[in-house]
Formats: C-alpha cells, structure tokens, sequence
C-alpha cells in the first residue's frame, strides 16, 4: 500500500549519551529512498496526539521520530504528570534538546532506505526548539509552529524559564517555514514580524504564513483551538515545503 506504515516505540541515544524512549513511524517498502524529520512535541508532552502527527509522516513517505523531551524528568509518568514535571523545572534545557534532536536524526540517518536528509518540526515550545535545533545542528528544513520566546522572554508567571535566541539565527543551517496564528499571542504577529526581519537581513531563506482567525495550536485536532481551514492550508505548506528539501 501507498501509504502503509510502520510505527512503535524505540530507544534512541540522545544528549550526554542517555538512552531515551523515542516514537518511530516510518513507510512501508517505500518505493525510492526517504526523507526523514524529528518530530518535537508540544509543552503538554509527547502525547497520543503527537504521535498521531509522526505517524501522518509515515504515511505521506517521511520517515518520522519523535523524542520523549520529558522522559528524565518523570520516568514512567503518564504525558500530563511527565509535563507537569518539566514544567517545575522551567522546562528542557536548550543543551538537552540540542543533544536530543542530534541523536533522533542520528537514527534516522543510518535508517535503512533513508536518503540522509533529516527536517526537524516542532509545536507551541517545540517550535522554538526546532528554530533552536535548525540553528545547532546541520540539518536540510526546519518547520516552526507557533513557537514563542525566539525573540522575547517568557512573560511573568509562565513556567517555561527560557532565554530569547534570536541571536542564533546566523547559525541557522536550512531552510525555515513558520506557520502562526493572527489571534495569538505567544507568538504575537509583533514578534514573528520581527523574527522574519532579522532573518531577511541576514540573508536567511525562510517563509512565514500567518492566519486570521487562528490562535495557538491551531493544528491541535483535539483542542478548542483548532482551525481546520488553517490547519489544512498549514498541512499543505509543509508536504510542499518538505518536497522541495528532504525528497531525493
């Protein structure tokens, strides 16, 4: 089948050379060789709804891994409680998720039938993570959803205790889609406008879409938040996108 698929939990090397569960979906006999793209989920965690997204990969021909950021912080603990967790701790340390990120597209380099072309895509913190990852690590796409704090700190009282990284956009090594909400706020359109500013004067390709109407986590099906127009224009944005940089 076209769009068979096979998926489960593994184990991956990630940072300082610790063992961490990670979920790999990857495609069925896939005809040519395949791209592949580190999946990082969301502050609520690497959940049934993340894995859902890794497993859409697969089926459109990517082969797909997504680390469990939280699996030091609350070993064995269900998403939501693993989630508080990492919260307490004002989240995963940028060092951490670089080390992470690394080791997922490690594996999925060495992956048989894989062409050696790995994107990274992250949602909500996962996209200031894969801003973070696209500008530590060699990589051939990057893909943000809605990640805030790239340019401004967290605002007071938000459990996140990162730092603005604005700064390492002359490092970034690919390609950058952003995908942002008009109604949101972390991100405000104010703070992507300026992202896409200092990414154009340095020079860096990139492409942002904002949508009206669409808030945070517009993509999250099992939300509130969900917009299904700008989710599937968001979907469509990514297949071309990837096409044009991880396909062989």
């Amino acid at each position: 089948m076209k769009d068979g698929l096979t998926a489960g939990t593994i184990s991956i090397t990630g940072h300082g050379g610790d063992e961490i569960e990670a979920y790999l979906a990857r495609p069925l006999d896939p005809a040519s060789p395949f791209g592949s793209v580190v999946v990082i989920h969301h502050m609520p965690g690497y959940d049934a709804a993340t894995k859902e997204i890794t497993r859409k990969f697969a089926a459109n021909g990517y082969a797909a891994l997504m680390p469990n950021l939280y699996c030091r912080d609350a070993p064995g603990a269900s998403p939501d409680d693993a989630a508080a967790a990492a919260r307490a701790k004002g989240g995963v340390p940028d060092e951490r998720l670089v080390g992470d990120v690394a080791g997922a597209a490690a594996h999925l380099r060495a992956l048989d039938g894989a062409n050696g072309k790995v994107g990274v895509i992250g949602y909500c913190s996962g996209g200031r993570q894969s801003f973070l990852a696209a500008c530590s690590l060699q990589l051939e796409a990057a893909v943000d959803c809605y990640g805030a704090c790239i340019v401004n700190p967290p605002p007071a009282g938000m459990p996140l205790k990162v730092q603005p990284i604005i700064d390492l956009a002359k490092a970034l090594s690919c390609p950058l889609l952003g995908l942002f909400g008009a109604d949101d706020q972390y991100p405000a359109p104010a703070e992507t406008a300026e992202m896409a500013k200092e990414l154009s004067a340095l020079g860096k390709t990139h492409e942002f879409h904002t949508y009206d109407g669409a808030g945070h986590a517009f993509f999250a099906v099992n939300r509130p938040s969900y917009r299904v127009d700008a989710a599937n224009d968001g979907w469509e944005k990514i297949w071309d996108f990837y096409g044009r940089y991880l396909a062989s």
